[in-house]
Parts: C-alpha cells; structure tokens; sequence
C-alpha cells in the first residue's frame, strides 16, 4: 500500500479530531496535522488525475494555513470572560 493511502486518513482524521477539541492546547494541532497531510493529498489527487480533489486540497490547504497563523503565528490570549453573559444586579 503507498504511504500516501496511510497518511491521509491518519493525519486527515487526527486534524478533525483536534479541529474538535475543547482544550485550546490541543485544538491548536488540528492544523499542524492538516498541514503534513496536505502534500500526499495533493501526491494522490495529481497522480489519480483527480482535479476537483486536487482543487478542493488547495482550499483546505489554505485554511490549515489560516490555523497556522491564527494558533501558531499570531496568537491572542483569550479573556477569562469569552463567552460569558454578564447581566446588571436586578435584572
């Protein structure tokens, strides 16, 4: 079996396993594992001539880019209060 027939669903699910992670530390690895993952799929969409899997791979691939900048790059500490609904006393 070649390698890019194991390493895409390895690492493909693994990113969308942590892409659903709720611990931050460990969400930021979705995109590292997409990332790796992208060049077998590109390897196999050319090789099978597949273009629309070839296309779709460079949008992912972008979007694994984006995680790297948003988790990795540029991070941004979180507030204490994300998602918090905080109403005046008496209401």
């Amino acid at each position: 079996m070649p390698i890019d027939q194991i390493a895409i669903p390895i690492l493909g699910a693994l990113a969308a396993w942590l892409s659903q992670e709720r611990r931050p530390r460990l969400q930021r690895w979705a995109c590292i594992f997409g990332l790796i993952g992208q060049p077998f799929w590109f390897w196999a969409s050319w090789k099978a001539e597949q273009w629309g899997i070839f296309a779709v791979s460079v949008l992912y691939g972008f979007a694994w880019l984006r995680g790297l900048w948003v988790f990795w790059i540029r991070p941004r500490e979180q507030a204490a209060d994300v998602g918090v609904v905080s109403l005046p006393p008496g209401r």
